[in-house]
C-alpha cells in the first residue's frame, strides 16, 4: 500500500509513473496495473510490509480498522455539550472516559445479521469498533458529567468547573 502511495503522490522514482507525454493507453494501462496490485496488497490485512530501510512493519494495526464517530461540541454558559449519532449501539457497548483534557468515546456497533458480500446492492453503514478524542477546551467539574441515550442520540454534558476570578497584577517601576 505505501509503494502505491508513493506511486501515485510522485514520491517514487519507478519510471512507470504516467508523464503528461504518455498516451491515453499507456496511462489506462497504469491504472490497471496499479488496481491489480492494491488488490493484491490490501488482501486479508494481516501481511507484514516491508518498508524502504528493511525493517518489517504490520501495515494494519487493529486501530487502523477502527470507524471514527461523527459528533458536534457546542457550549453554553454553563456546560460543553456533545452529541453523536450513535444508532444501534446499546448503551451498555459505550465507554466514556476523560483523562486530563481529552474526552474519548468508545463503542461497537455489531451486525445483527449475517449478509454475504455478493448480496449487498450498498453497503454504507459502518460495523464494528469506533472512537472519537477530543480535547477539552475549558477545565470541567467530573463528578457532574451527564451522560444520556435518546432515539440513538448520545448527548455528553460536561459541566464548566468554576474558574476563579482574574486578577490583575499592576507592574510597578524601581
Amino acid at each position: 500500500m505505501r509503494k502505491l502511495f508513493n506511486r501515485l503522490s510522485g514520491i517514487s522514482k519507478n519510471p512507470k509513473i504516467a508523464k503528461p507525454e504518455e498516451t491515453e493507453d499507456e496511462i489506462y494501462e497504469l491504472e490497471e496495473e496499479i488496481e491489480e496490485e492494491t488488490e493484491d496488497e490490501i488482501g486479508d490485512g494481516d501481511h507484514e510490509e516491508e518498508d524502504e530501510i528493511g525493517e518489517e512493519k504490520g501495515w494494519l494495526d487493529e486501530d487502523f480498522e477502527e470507524g471514527q464517530l461523527s459528533i458536534d461540541v457546542y457550549q453554553t454558559p454553563t456546560a460543553i455539550i456533545v452529541k453523536s449519532t450513535i444508532a444501534g449501539v446499546k448503551p451498555d457497548d459505550i465507554d466514556i472516559s476523560i483523562n486530563n483534557d481529552m474526552l474519548t468515546i468508545r463503542g461497537k456497533r455489531e451486525m445483527t445479521e449475517n449478509v454475504k458480500n455478493e448480496n449487498y446492492l450498498y453497503r454504507e453503514c459502518y460495523w464494528g469498533s469506533f472512537s472519537r478524542s477530543i480535547i477539552l477546551p475549558v477545565e470541567i467539574e467530573s463528578s457532574k458529567i451527564d451522560a444520556t441515550l435518546e432515539n440513538g442520540v448520545l448527548t455528553i454534558s460536561l459541566p464548566k468547573a468554576r474558574v476563579s476570578k482574574q486578577i490583575s497584577i499592576k507592574v510597578k517601576e524601581k
